[in-house]
């Protein structure tokens, strides 16, 4: 169906044209704010695409640094080093956290590392390669940390999209489907009061036509009861018949007229 074709089955009244009406201004003041919100999120869309180019661009320096860190700390402190690390490691020092940010009524998860308790490697490299092994540590902390921000970036990335493709429906639909509809409801309910209200004034002018004829022959007939009532009092003093005296006055009425013109 075409928009100028779309309309609701209403019934065209008065009270129907202001729930119209007012369906219409709801309909316009809700695309509007869509339109508003729709806008937010592709800043902040635009925004997010930025930050994951710029932490995948660093990710891979970072991971290569980690990388040739634990080679170092491995040809420096033997291939042993694995082992005492996980002997002197019970719980994960580094841990994962989220939570949620609203950016225009959506929710967006958020991921932060933080540190749970104390590591404990007194011990780890005393013989040697110490400082290869911290210095491994501290990168990889480095790539932790840009994992999870990657990590936290592509979620949020992932849930605007889903965001941004709703909102634009509802915003098409707003100002394709149901403002359309609204309109042509409306349109269509003034054009069935007007056409109301010009049957309403065409039957009162007959109405008012019945009624000036119905008067018109009332007063016809009180004044041919009236002449009657005179033809019949001149026939009582003149001593003769109705039709007669109906003459008479026919004669006196026509030679008053003759007087006056």
């Amino acid at each position: 169906m075409s928009g100028q074709s779309q309309r609701l089955t209403v019934v065209p009244t008065v009270t129907m044209l202001g729930m119209m009406k007012a369906r219409l201004v709801g309909a316009t003041r809700g695309h509007a704010l869509l339109k508003k919100k729709s806008d937010a999120l592709t800043v902040q869309f635009r925004l997010i695409l930025k930050k994951i180019v710029s932490t995948k661009e660093s990710m891979g320096d970072v991971m290569k640094t980690a990388s040739f860190a634990l080679t170092e700390a491995k040809y420096v402190a033997g291939e042993n080093i694995k082992h005492v690390v996980l002997e002197n490691v019970q719980n994960a020092s580094l841990k994962v956290r989220s939570r949620q940010e609203n950016i225009a009524g959506v929710r967006l998860p958020k991921f932060e590392y933080f540190t749970d308790g104390e590591t404990k490697n007194a011990l780890t490299g005393l013989a040697r390669g110490g400082q290869q092994v911290q210095l491994c540590r501290a990168a990889n902390v480095k790539a932790i940390e840009v994992l999870v921000e990657l990590a936290s970036l592509q979620t949020s990335f992932l849930t605007l999209d889903d965001a941004i493709k709703t909102t634009n429906r509802r915003v098409n639909a707003l100002e394709n489907v149901v403002k359309p509809r609204l309109e042509n409801t409306i349109s269509y309910i003034k054009a069935e009061l007007d056409e109301l209200e010009r049957e309403d004034f065409f039957r009162l002018k007959k109405i008012q036509g019945y009624k000036k004829r119905a008067i018109e022959k009332q007063r016809e007939t009180a004044k041919q009861f009236a002449e009657e009532q005179v033809a019949e009092k001149v026939s009582l003093q003149k001593g003769i018949s109705i039709n007669a005296a109906h003459s008479m006055l026919s004669a006196a009425s026509e030679k008053d007229e003759d007087i006056i013109f």
